[in-house]
């Protein structure tokens, strides 16, 4: 698996599509607590995270349950986890929740990049 994490708007799709040939039917933009692991790649799974946090699940228990799945994805992810620590326990909640899911995944993961002002920078 190949995870992709870097802030809002640094390029992190753009590099997907181009590093891995990536069409707009490989990809999977998660917006509730399911995700489609038959998609090459699976984005934003902050939204995911969020969702996860607003229904009282835990993501990743999700991920553990579903690991054959994704073992041969790309895993994109927005950082939400640097800066100010949000005000709202729902916010705080789901930048927690987000940070454990990225720590999960990067472990599990064979290659890990962050992506900043659209430039690779190899953490794995």
């Amino acid at each position: 698996m190949v995870f992709i994490i870097g802030g809002a708007y640094q390029g992190k799709l753009t590099y997907a599509k181009a590093a891995f040939d990536l069409a707009p039917e490989d990809i999977f933009t998660c917006n509730g607590t399911q995700i489609d692991f038959g998609k090459r790649c699976v984005r934003s799974i902050e939204e995911f995270t969020l969702a996860c946090v607003q229904a009282g699940a835990d993501a990743v228990a999700y991920f553990a349950a579903h690991r054959e799945q994704w073992e041969d994805s790309i895993l994109i992810c927005r950082d939400i986890f640097c800066g100010v620590v949000p005000l709202g326990a729902e916010n705080r909640a789901w930048r927690q929740e987000t940070g454990r899911l990225c720590r999960y995944l990067s472990a599990e993961a064979g290659r890990v990049v962050r992506i900043f002002c659209g430039l690779e920078q190899r953490l794995k």
